[in-house]
C-alpha cells in the first residue's frame, strides 16, 4: 500500500451514522430556536427545502465518489472545475469547521459546568477537544465505531421526542399548569399567529442558518476515500442518510411547532427542552441537556474529522503544504489533524471572552456562507463531471436521478440563500467575513502559480543565455 493511501476501514454502518453525527449537532437543538424565532411554524417549510437540497447534494457527490473512489469532494472540483476554485472551497470549508467546533465544545462545556460548576466551562471545552484529538488519532474503524455510536444517542433523542410529542398533539399524554391532556392538533399554531406569522418571505431569509444545520452530510464525500467498499458503501450509504435526514429534521420540527408557541422559541436554551417541559415532561426536558452534550462531541468529532480530511485532500492536490501529506502508522493524517485541533483551540480561547448570543449567531452564519458555497459548489462540479463523462460515452455505475434539473435546481436555491443574507444585519456580517475567506486562498495560489511560472521563465532564459 503506498504510504499515502489512507485506511479503508469505515464500514458501510460507519459512514452513515459518521455522516448523521456531523449533521445532528447542538445547533440543531439549540440553533433550531433561532429560526423558529425568525420564521414561526414555517420553519417546517425551511426544513423541508434544506432536506431537498442534501437529497440533491448527497447524490451528487454519490455518484462522483463511486466514480473516483480514490478522492474526495476537494479533489473532484479540482479535475472537474480548477485548481483555483477548488483551493478556495477546500480552505472555506476547513475553516467552517475549525471555527464551527470550537462553539460545540464550548456548548458542551457550559452543559457541563451545569453539573459541575466547580470546574469552569474553558476547562471542560479543552478536556473534549483532548478526548476529541485522540479520537481522531486513533484507527479509523474505531473511529467510526464511536462516532456510530455517540449519533445513535442522538437519533434514539429525537425519535423519542417525535413519538412523546405525537401522543401529546392527540391528547393522550401531557398537561400544562392551566389545563389537562387534550387535543391539540393545530390549535397551538394557530392561537401564535398561524402557519406564516412573519409572512412567507421569511423562510428564505433564514434559510442559511438552516442550512448550517444540515452541514455534514458532505463528510459522506470525504469518508469515501476509508469506505472499504465504495462502490456499494456509498450509495447505500446515501440512500439510507437521505431518507432518515428528512425523518430526524421535518417529522420532529412538524411536531414541536404543533407543542410550542413559536414565539416562545430562542437561543437561550432547547426549544426541544421547553416544549417537554412545558406539558410536565420536566426531568426528559433536562434529559436534553445530556442528549446536547452527546451531540455537541459527536459534531465535533466529525466535524474535526473533516477539517483534517480537507486539509490532506487539499495538501494531496498540491493546494496545500506537502507537510500535511504525512500519515502515521494508523494511516491518519496526524499532522492535519494535530493542525486542526490547535487552530480550534485558539478559537475556543477567543470564545471564552465574549459568549453572546451574537457571536453565536455569526458563527452560523458564517458557517452557513462556507456550507453552500461547498455544497453549490459539489452541484456545479457534478454537473461537469456528467457532461463530460456523457461526452466520452463513460457509463456511470451510480447516477444522481432527475439530472440535470435536481442538481441546477439545489445550486440555484443556494444562491437565493446567500443572497438574502444581506437583508439581515446580523447576517450580513458574516457575508463580509465569508467572502474573503473564500477568495483569499484563492488569490494566494493563483500568485503561487505565477511565480512558480516566472521562476520556470527566469531559468529557461538563463539556459538559453
Amino acid at each position: 500500500m503506498h504510504k499515502n493511501t489512507l485506511s479503508r476501514g469505515l464500514k458501510k454502518r460507519h459512514i452513515q451514522l459518521i455522516t448523521l453525527g456531523g449533521i445532528i449537532g447542538s445547533c440543531y437543538f439549540l440553533g433550531s430556536g433561532y429560526v423558529l424565532e425568525l420564521t414561526g411554524p414555517a420553519a417546517v417549510i425551511s426544513y423541508f427545502i434544506g432536506g431537498l437540497i442534501v437529497v440533491s447534494v448527497m447524490f451528487s457527490l454519490g455518484e462522483m465518489a463511486v466514480a473516483n473512489k480514490d478522492a474526495s469532494f476537494i479533489n473532484y472540483q479540482a479535475k472537474y472545475l480548477s485548481h483555483t476554485w477548488a483551493t478556495g472551497v477546500g480552505w472555506s470549508y476547513w475553516m467552517t469547521w475549525v471555527s464551527y467546533v470550537p462553539s460545540e465544545m464550548i456548548a458542551a462545556g457550559i452543559i457541563m459546568n451545569t453539573f459541575i460548576p466547580q470546574v469552569s466551562p474553558v476547562i471542560w471545552a479543552i478536556s473534549f477537544g483532548a478526548v476529541i484529538t485522540a479520537m481522531n488519532l486513533i484507527n479509523v474503524s474505531l473511529f467510526g465505531e464511536l462516532e456510530y455510536w455517540l449519533a445513535y444517542i442522538k437519533i434514539a433523542a429525537l425519535v423519542g421526542f417525535s413519538a412523546i410529542a405525537f401522543l401529546i398533539v392527540i391528547g393522550l399524554i401531557g398537561h400544562t399548569p392551566s389545563h389537562e391532556s387534550h387535543f391539540i392538533g393545530w390549535s397551538v399554531i394557530r392561537e401564535s399567529g398561524g402557519f406564516f406569522p412573519k409572512g412567507f418571505l421569511a423562510i428564505l431569509l433564514t434559510m442559511v442558518i438552516v442550512l448550517v444545520n444540515f452541514q455534514g452530510s458532505e463528510i459522506v464525500g470525504l469518508a469515501a476515500a476509508e469506505s472499504e467498499d465504495p462502490e456499494h458503501t456509498i450509495p447505500s450509504a446515501i440512500r439510507n442518510v437521505t431518507i432518515r435526514i428528512v425523518a430526524l429534521y421535518v417529522i420532529p420540527m412538524l411536531l414541536l411547532v404543533m407543542i410550542l408557541p413559536w414565539n416562545k422559541a430562542g437561543l437561550a436554551h432547547s426549544v426541544f427542552a421547553d416544549a417537554l417541559s412545558t406539558y410536565g415532561f420536566t426531568r426528559l426536558g433536562g434529559l436534553f441537556s445530556f442528549i446536547i452534550l452527546t451531540a455537541a462531541i459527536s459534531t465535533s468529532n466529525s466535524g474535526l474529522y473533516a477539517a483534517a480530511r480537507s486539509i490532506y485532500s487539499l495538501s494531496m492536490g498540491r493546494m496545500a503544504p506537502a507537510y500535511f501529506m504525512k500519515l502515521n502508522k494508523n494511516k491518519i493524517p496526524h499532522r492535519a489533524t494535530i493542525f486542526s485541533i490547535l487552530v480550534t483551540w485558539m478559537f475556543v480561547i477567543f470564545y471564552t471572552f465574549d459568549q453572546s448570543e451574537y457571536v453565536y449567531k455569526y458563527l452560523l452564519a458564517l458557517s452557513g456562507f462556507s456550507g453552500a458555497m461547498c455544497w453549490l459548489s459539489i452541484g456545479w462540479t457534478q454537473y461537469r463531471f456528467r457532461k463530460l463523462s456523457e461526452a466520452k460515452g463513460k457509463e456511470l455505475k451510480f447516477k444522481a436521478p432527475f439530472f440535470p434539473y435536481m442538481t441546477l435546481g439545489a445550486v440555484w436555491l443556494q444562491i437565493i440563500c446567500l443572497g438574502s443574507m444581506i437583508f439581515i444585519p446580523e447576517l450580513r456580517a458574516s457575508l463580509y467575513i465569508g467572502l474573503p475567506i473564500f477568495f483569499m486562498p484563492m488569490l494566494l495560489y493563483k500568485y503561487k502559480e505565477y511565480r512558480k511560472t516566472k521562476i520556470k521563465e527566469e531559468r529557461s532564459a538563463s539556459f538559453y543565455h
